[in-house]
């Protein structure tokens, strides 16, 4: 059975196929409602345990993800899973490395790479994707690499 977020539920984002992911930062008290059943950390360092399925992703804050290859690996399960799952991602703040994350998933949806910082920004928040190098990260991110 399908289980995804509600679209208008704080911090998800709907991607043009219809998925929908949220994005939030873990310094924040979990949002109400229903748990994920799926979710990436974007830490510098290992995050706590969570009651459901996780990934942790070694991607330090204002950086870019330390092993590249398992950033895309992460993200890409991201995106194949929210089509039928409660799916998050999450750094601290959730705005840079979260934001720079949901701008590669929405390429991976199918958003042009020159256009998915901006996607980011309308549909998660409008300061996300912090830094040069994020935004460059973003703008050469290809779903065959992945």
């Amino acid at each position: 059975m399908k289980q995804t977020w509600e679209a208008s539920a704080d911090g998800v984002m709907s991607l043009p196929s219809g998925r929908l992911i949220r994005g939030r930062g873990l310094h924040d008290p979990l949002p109400a409602g229903p748990s994920p059943e799926f979710g990436v950390y974007l830490l510098g360092k290992r995050p706590p345990p969570v009651g459901w399925e996780s990934r942790w992703v070694l991607w330090p804050d204002l950086r870019l993800p330390a092993d590249h290859p398992d950033a895309l690996d992460a993200l890409r399960e991201a995106w194949l899973r929210a089509e039928a799952e409660r799916v998050e991602v999450a750094c601290w703040r959730g705005i840079g490395r979260t934001g720079t994350a949901l701008a590669c998933i929405a390429i991976l949806d199918g958003v042009p790479p020159g256009q998915a910082v901006s996607y980011v920004r309308r549909q998660y928040r409008r300061r996300t994707v912090e830094t040069p190098w994020q935004r460059q990260y973003v703008a050469r991110f290809r779903p065959e690499t992945a």
